[in-house]
């Protein structure tokens, strides 16, 4: 049973970081591009940042230059350093993965960017 797990939401002032983790469970995690997603209220879910297998990386424009994301094979884990926030920032972050025939999700965890 495939399972991903985020860690690390919550409230933050602007300007500040937080960082998101992900362990997966029952995927072969090597082969597997991650990414990271975000959907804030009424709008739809976009790509936050995407890692391949081999490390080459793909960030939304609205966070190029402010978060990263990096991967952990060994320990199954992708996480996404998030550091500049702003109030915009704010939203569910979703951890993904897809093989070729299916699409898995986490259940998300909330980042509130606000004074």
């Amino acid at each position: 049973q495939v399972q991903l797990a985020e860690f690390g939401g919550g409230l933050v002032q602007p300007g500040g970081s937080l960082r998101l983790s992900c362990v997966a469970s029952g995927i072969i995690f090597k082969i597997l591009p991650m990414a990271w997603y975000r959907q804030a209220p009424g709008k739809q879910r976009e790509l936050v940042a995407l890692i391949t297998s081999t490390g080459s990386t793909n960030y939304g424009d609205s966070v190029k230059g402010r978060f990263t994301i990096s991967r952990d094979n060994a320990e199954k884990k992708v996480d996404l350093q998030m550091n500049s926030l702003k109030p915009e920032d704010t939203a569910a972050y979703y951890c993904n993965t897809q093989t070729r025939s299916q699409n898995f999700w986490g259940q998300g965890t909330q980042v509130t960017v606000s004074t």
